[in-house]
């Protein structure tokens, strides 16, 4: 919300200043050329009157039409208002008052030809009209098209906070009854990760250390439920520097590697690297391949999917990502420019 606020003010006192700047600056250029306030006063007042009608009707499209009317169900309206606005005011513009054309002029091109410039005149005049509208609904397209992609971020980051804690309770639900010292040192990293999930990954990014330090903590719970079958490591380079990251990114394939890398009968293991390489994230998941049944394969489900949706918004031609499966050792690298 935060930054939806600070991204519309700046967007919003932009427009401001352009405005500020087409009635000023003629009136400015003015008094510095001839160092007359008066002739300044005077070009300042003809100017406004020219463009007054032309910032009304943007303001207009700006803060009523295009959001009221143009991406609502009464589009039609939008286009109809705006027609009758923009032909009416050039109609009557130019009908108002004839326009006296010196002498000279009329000599030099004949009086026929003085339509032409009448003509002229007025599609000049609606070009401008129109490029207003239309400058007004593409700036609002934009606000828009960002309001949608922080609400669509929003969701999937809330999709995937649930589905790690409830697996996280389910571990350490077992671990109470084999190990008590064990679980509450477990507890005490769960109360770490609610913390940074629910309020520090509300942030678009976080420092690398801290999610470095979320990840260790998330694999020393997911670990909890292996035997010792299963060899779990870890490599997190937590970096140097305020080296920023989007939070809650690579769980699922964390979450994935254990969901189908783990065989309680059989020997596995999931290796986990994250390190930092001259603004390049790079993050390796490796694990033992169990197939589970069905279509529940290892590469499918709503926890990858969204993330990669969570790429394609945050890091758009920023990052790589590739999976392989070797045998019975599945590979995934995601690697981000930051």
């Amino acid at each position: 919300m935060q930054t939806r606020n600070r991204r519309n003010f700046v967007i919003n006192t932009t427009q401001m200043v352009v405005w500020a700047g087409v009635f000023l600056v003629p009136a400015l250029v003015t008094a510095t050329m001839t160092g007359s306030v008066s002739q300044a006063v005077k070009v300042f007042t003809a100017g406004g009157t020219i463009m007054l009608p032309t910032f009304l009707l943007y303001c207009l499209n700006y803060y009523f039409l295009v959001p009221k009317l143009l991406f609502g169900r009464r589009s039609r309206w939008f286009y109809l208002v705006n027609a009758v606005i923009i032909l009416g005011w050039t109609v009557w513009e130019f009908f108002r008052e004839p326009v006296e054309f010196p002498q000279e002029v009329i000599d030099q091109f004949g009086e026929k030809s003085m339509w032409a410039f009448y003509v002229g005149g007025m599609l000049g005049s609606l070009f401008i009209q129109c490029l207003m509208v239309l400058i007004a609904v593409g700036l609002r397209r934009i606000m828009r098209a960002n309001e949608t992609v922080v609400a669509e971020l929003t969701w999937l980051k809330h999709q995937l906070n649930p589905h790690f804690l409830f697996n996280t309770l389910n571990n350490i639900s077992s671990l109470t009854q084999i190990d008590p010292d064990k679980a509450q040192e477990s507890i005490g990293q769960l109360s770490d990760l609610l913390r940074y999930a629910l309020y520090d990954s509300e942030a678009e990014k976080v420092p690398l250390a801290q999610e470095v330090e979320f990840m260790d903590n998330y694999i020393d719970l997911m670990a909890l439920r292996c035997n010792e079958l299963t060899t779990v490591t870890k490599e997190l380079d937590a970096a140097q520097g305020n080296v920023q990251v989007a939070p809650l990114l690579f769980i699922s394939l964390v979450e994935n590697a254990f969901k189908h890398g783990v065989n309680a009968r059989y020997p596995s293991f999931v290796h986990v690297i994250m390190r930092y390489e001259e603004g390049t994230l790079v993050f390796i998941c490796e694990n033992s391949l169990f197939e589970k049944q069905g279509s529940d394969h290892i590469g499918s489900g709503i926890g990858l999917e969204n993330m990669k949706r969570r790429l394609e918004l945050l890091y758009p031609g920023r990052y790589h990502y590739s999976r392989k499966i070797d045998g019975d050792v599945y590979s995934v690298v995601v690697k981000l420019n930051i």
